[in-house]
């Protein structure tokens, strides 16, 4: 495990770094007028690339590795190369997106669906339950309610990733949180071979990072969320559908953060009349920056906004932890992992109001 991390790391780092140095010139064709843009400069949005060629290094050293002997006891077999098919329509739609900005939301959502697709039809991922009692009878007459779970959280979650993808650091640490995470309660299960992908996975996130925070060299892009979101919903539902022992809603707590995001988003939209796939800078990440993250000065308008940007994640990163350890500490409890979910739920709501309405406690404010 720790080899195909190393593995990982080196390939993505080496390969985003390639990129910051030989693709500089493409960032120009970037739009300087998008709402959510937070930065100086022309920088490239091909992070996303670097991550999927450093898990693909990994999980294909690991597969080869279990063909010559498994001497590791991870038992990486072909399944891992059906992850890898299931992987690729969603990220092939993100980094062309990335590369041409001609993308519509409608065909990459399409994309993150196939995705959905094949692994509901090649890996036979399905939602195996939900641990409430008056529920899960019609779970077990009905299955294809759970693939449809299945697939809609696998070609939702990329768009969940790609929408809270505002600052440096902030995805690309969330998605790394998230996936040790997981990787610790399937190491808790006996789940080896899950969490030796998921611990590579974070290690090409690593990489990435490297070049992401806090110099803000490389972007994810939308092929970085995309690979993320495709590789921990697997995850998440594997956990689950191999483990009886994990509860459904723990990697629902988990990804309460994108997840809610998302909802909320769609919902605030709806109420002012405008199409879920605009995009605007009323994101709870985005407002933290305007309003919270202000005291920076510096003589450089671009180095101040590099600071501010920086600032910004790790509001979000503890704000995540808040979900992450509960979930980690109560992985078997449907019923306190529920109760944390909708704690979460109140909390976003009082804070984002709160925000909106210059109501932040000064300590806060920096």
């Amino acid at each position: 495990m720790i080899l195909l991390s190393v593995v990982a790391f080196v390939v993505a780092a080496l390969a985003a770094g390639f990129i910051v140095r030989w693709m500089r010139s493409h960032a120009a064709n970037y739009s300087e007028g998008m709402p959510q843009r937070f930065h100086h400069g022309d920088v490239p949005r091909l992070g996303g690339l670097a991550v999927l060629l450093g898990t693909m290094a990994a999980w294909g050293l690991g597969m080869a590795q279990s063909w010559l002997g498994d001497v590791g006891s991870l038992r990486l077999g072909g399944w891992v190369a059906l992850w890898l098919l299931t992987l690729l329509p969603a990220a092939a739609g993100g980094i062309a997106e990335d590369l041409t900005q001609r993308l519509t939301v409608r065909y990459r959502l399409g994309l993150t669906a196939v995705s959905g697709l094949l692994a509901v039809l090649l890996l036979g991922l399905a939602v195996p339950r939900l641990d409430l009692p008056w529920l899960d009878w019609l779970w077990a007459g009905a299955p294809w309610i759970g693939m449809a779970l299945a697939l809609l959280a696998i070609a939702g979650l990329p768009h969940a990733f790609n929408i809270i993808d505002g600052y440096n650091g902030l995805a690309g640490m969330v998605a790394v949180i998230v996936c040790l995470a997981l990787a610790h309660v399937a190491l808790q299960v006996g789940d080896r071979a899950l969490a030796a992908l998921l611990v590579s996975t974070a290690a090409a996130t690593g990489g990435f990072l490297l070049w992401n925070y806090p110099r803000g060299m490389l972007f994810a892009g939308d092929g970085g969320a995309y690979v993320w979101g495709v590789v921990i919903a697997l995850a998440s539902v594997s956990l689950v559908q191999r483990n009886a022992q994990v509860s459904p809603w723990f990697p629902m707590l988990l990804l309460i953060y994108p997840v809610w995001e998302t909802v909320f988003s769609m919902y605030r939209k709806w109420v002012r009349g405008v199409s879920p796939g605009v995009a605007d800078a009323l994101h709870f990440h985005q407002l933290i920056y305007r309003r919270i993250v202000r005291s920076v000065f510096h003589d450089d308008a671009s180095r101040r906004m590099l600071m501010r940007n920086n600032r910004t994640s790790p509001y979000l990163w503890g704000f995540t932890l808040l979900t992450v350890v509960p979930a980690v500490l109560f992985w078997n409890n449907t019923w306190v992992l529920m109760a944390f979910c909708a704690l979460f739920v109140v909390t976003y709501v009082a804070a984002y109001l709160a925000i909106v309405r210059f109501k932040v406690p000064a300590w806060l404010r920096r």
